[in-house]
C-alpha cells in the first residue's frame, strides 16, 4: 500500500507541473483514469501480489476503461484547444493564488478520491486467495461494467459527432443513450466501478469493498458531476425542455413536454 501512496503522489506532482507549464489545470482529467491503472499496476508488480484469474481480468477491465477515458479526453483537449470552463473558472476566482489552490483543492484531492474510489480494486489484492473466477456474483459484474463502459464509450462518440455539427452548436445532445438520460457518460461511469464492487465481493467482504462505488456516485450526483453541470445548464436556451423530457440519470423513455 505504501508503494502505492508513493507512486500516486509522484504521478499528481508530474501532472501538476505538465499543468503549470501549458497553464491549463484541466490535464488532471486525462490523468484520472490513468491513476486507476497505476494503482493495479503498482499493487500487481509489488511482491506480495497473488497471481489469479480475477486480478488478471479486473486489471484488464480497468486497462480498457483507463485507456479509453484517458486517450477521449486528450482527444477532447486537443481539439477544443484550452483550458476546460470549470477550471478557468476556479482561475479566476482564485486569482493570484491559483496555483497553491488547485494544487490542494484539485490535484493532492483527485489523489485522494482516486485511491477512495479504487478501494475494492486494492482490497482484491489483500483478501485474494485464488478462489476460481465465475461464480454469479463475477458474472453479474462482468455485465454490469460491460453496460456501464459501452454507456460511456458510445455517450462520449455520440456527443462528439452531435457537437461536431455547426447546426448543433449551444444545443442538447439528445440523440442515441442520450434520448434516454442527460448524464449518460456518468451514469455509465457509475455502472462500472459497481461491476467491479460485484466482482470483488467474492472475497472482500462487502461493507469494506461498498464504499469506493458509493463515493463515487456521491461524486457524481451531488458534487462535481451531474450537479455542476445541471447548474451550468440552467441559464441556457432549451434547458427547460430538454430536462422536462430526458431522464437526469438512470436512462428510461422520454417523456412529453408540458
Amino acid at each position: 500500500m505504501f508503494e502505492v501512496l508513493i507512486y500516486l503522489f509522484l504521478f499528481f506532482n508530474f501532472i501538476f507541473m505538465i499543468a503549470l507549464i501549458k497553464k491549463d489545470f484541466s490535464v488532471i482529467d486525462i490523468a484520472w483514469g490513468i491513476s486507476f491503472f497505476l494503482i493495479f499496476i503498482t499493487l500487481y508488480t509489488a511482491e506480495y501480489h497473488i497471481d489469479s484469474m480475477r486480478i488478471k481480468i479486473i486489471g484488464f477491465l480497468v486497462f480498457i476503461w483507463a485507456a479509453r477515458l484517458s486517450g477521449y479526453i486528450f482527444y477532447r483537449s486537443l481539439k477544443k484547444g484550452k483550458e476546460d470552463y470549470r477550471y478557468a473558472n476556479w482561475r479566476k476566482q482564485w486569482g493570484a493564488k491559483a496555483n497553491q489552490i488547485a494544487y490542494v483543492k484539485v490535484y493532492m484531492l483527485q489523489m485522494i478520491l482516486s485511491l477512495c474510489i479504487a478501494s475494492p480494486l486494492i482490497l482484491i489484492f489483500k483478501f485474494d486467495d485464488n478462489k476460481p473466477f465465475g461464480n454469479v456474483w463475477d458474472f453479474l459484474g462482468l455485465s454490469l461494467w460491460g453496460i456501464g463502459f459501452l454507456f460511456e464509450a458510445i455517450g462520449d462518440y455520440q456527443k462528439n459527432r452531435f457537437k461536431s455539427h455547426k447546426e448543433n452548436k449551444d444545443k442538447f445532445c439528445n440523440v442515441g443513450v442520450w434520448k434516454y438520460s442527460r448524464h449518460a457518460n456518468y451514469f455509465g461511469e457509475a455502472c462500472l466501478w459497481w461491476g467491479v464492487f460485484l466482482i470483488s465481493i467474492n472475497i472482500v467482504p462487502f461493507y469494506l469493498a461498498i464504499w469506493g462505488p458509493l463515493l463515487l456516485n456521491i461524486l457524481l450526483l451531488k458534487v462535481s458531476g451531474v450537479a455542476m453541470l445541471e447548474e451550468s445548464y440552467e441559464k441556457r436556451p432549451g434547458f427547460k425542455e430538454y430536462k422536462q423530457t430526458t431522464r437526469r440519470f438512470i436512462p428510461w423513455l422520454p417523456r412529453e413536454f408540458k
